[in-house]
């Protein structure tokens, strides 16, 4: 047996299963702006090779939205059965954005469909665009239904316990919680922004392999304007997340940043690590920043993880959760930045193999930082599964069977995840953008 107790099991194959499902949906939502961005730009400048970047981009997306359907099934399947008991209690508030969140993305899947087999009926291809404004805006509303599930989870309304039962339910007012604004803005912003950096980090790895074909050095700056863009979005709304943990979850922002006194002018700890006093080594600590992040004031006072009951306070992980997502997140808005800038003053480096080489890496980057900001918000709930309601360890199924269905579940993501890249990369082998375009315009 790989767990001998059903609730660690239930919250691997969770953790298994969002993990793995989170690539897909970060993609569903972010990769269809970038084709209607380019779609629209091939239009305005007349461009064929906006147009093309489209089209490109559209195949492979319709790969990752299959893929996408299956984990996202799994996911619906796996929280009736590993966790039967919050499904029983919190189940009349989440039916509803969990069926919005299916209709969100048949809406997207519709019209992407329509969308993709349909460019050679147009002869217009303004018309054709206008098939992708339902596909970005299902892709969205899929983010947002599915992230309200989540902000409920931490910050549950809209609704009353008596006698251990759930009562007086109104879902539309537990929707609208008060996390959701941040969590939803958030989790759309970085996955424009992972988006952004997924395709940069391919285009540059073309460039490099030698390709110096136009259509890359365009669709690299396009990508890498729009990265630097939603990567400062991301900055501004993570500011914000840090305000509402401070109100709302102040535990999961103390253990985070390692805080165990309550106390006003705190810095923000960066990386190091602990010792069995909880005495913190070797961190960089930045005078004042914890109390802006949390309070917006220098000299606020930020509450400390010891004010808490150590059984209800969060595993101290997240705090190198925290470091990674925001160093990374730093490092893609730098580059960005340099790029955005050496592309405008003519600087020869931002067309180095070395600096080319980083934009490749900031792909994969953006993916993990995606991840580390999941699991410090999952992570940082514990020991909550409803916050201040309903514990993980009251939620979870007592089944024996769970270990069988973490072992069935792997084989079933390394088939769909070494499936999506023997497809991705057949499609895009056959059909080089040279033979596409008929023709190789380098300068």
């Amino acid at each position: 047996m790989l767990f001998e107790d059903p609730v660690l099991a239930s919250r691997f194959l969770t953790l298994m299963t969002l993990t793995f499902h989170i690539i897909y949906a970060t993609i569903g939502v972010g990769v269809p702006l970038f084709i209607m961005i380019a779609h629209w730009i091939g239009i305005r400048k007349k461009d064929e090779h906006y147009i093309i970047m489209a089209r490109r981009w559209s195949r492979g997306y319709m790969v990752t939205v299959a893929v996408g359907v299956v984990t996202g099934t799994i996911i619906g399947l796996q929280l009736s059965l590993l966790w039967p008991n919050f499904m029983e209690i919190a189940g009349q508030i989440i039916a509803l954005p969990l069926f919005m969140e299916t209709f969100a993305f048949f809406f997207e899947a519709i019209f992407l469909g329509i969308y993709a087999y349909t460019w050679d009926r147009f002869d217009d291809q303004r018309k054709h665009f206008l098939l992708l404004i339902p596909v970005a805006i299902g892709g969205g509303m899929s983010a947002f239904f599915i992230t309200i599930v989540n902000s409920f989870m931490n910050t549950p309304t809209g609704f009353e316990m008596v006698n251990g039962a759930l009562v007086h339910a109104n879902p539309v007012a537990a929707m609208f919680n008060p996390a959701m604004p941040t969590k939803v803005s958030h989790v759309v912003a970085t996955a424009y922004m992972t988006a952004a950096f997924l395709l940069a980090s391919i285009t540059a790895f073309k460039l490099l392999k030698g390709s110096r074909h136009v259509y890359y050095k365009k669709a690299l700056y396009l990508t890498m304007k729009i990265g630097l863009i939603f990567s400062v979005a991301s900055a501004i709304i993570g500011d914000f997340s840090g305000k509402l943990l401070a109100e709302y979850q102040p535990e999961k922002l103390a253990a985070a940043e390692w805080h165990f006194e309550t106390e006003g002018e705190a810095p923000l700890v960066m990386y190091g690590f602990l010792d069995e006093n909880q005495e913190v080594h070797y961190a960089i600590k930045v005078p004042y920043m914890l109390s802006i992040l949390a309070h917006s004031n220098p000299t606020a006072d930020v509450i400390g993880l010891n004010e808490f009951d150590p059984e209800e306070t969060p595993p101290l992980i997240i705090h190198y959760f925290f470091d990674s997502m925001v160093t990374i997140g730093v490092f893609l808005l730098v580059l960005s930045l340099i790029y955005w800038m050496g592309i405008r003053r003519h600087w020869a480096f931002v067309k180095s193999t070395f600096f080319r080489w980083l934009i490749v890496l900031s792909g994969p980057l953006a993916f993990l930082a995606m991840e580390f900001g999941w699991w410090l918000a999952e992570m940082g709930r514990q020991p909550w599964i409803l916050r201040g309601i309903m514990t993980v360890e009251e939620a979870a199924t007592s089944s024996d069977y769970v270990n069988v269905m973490i072992v069935l579940f792997a084989l079933l993501y390394i088939v769909l995840g070494v499936g999506t890249v023997v497809v991705l990369r057949r499609i895009f082998k056959n059909n080089p953008i040279e033979v596409e375009l008929k023709g190789n315009d380098s300068p």
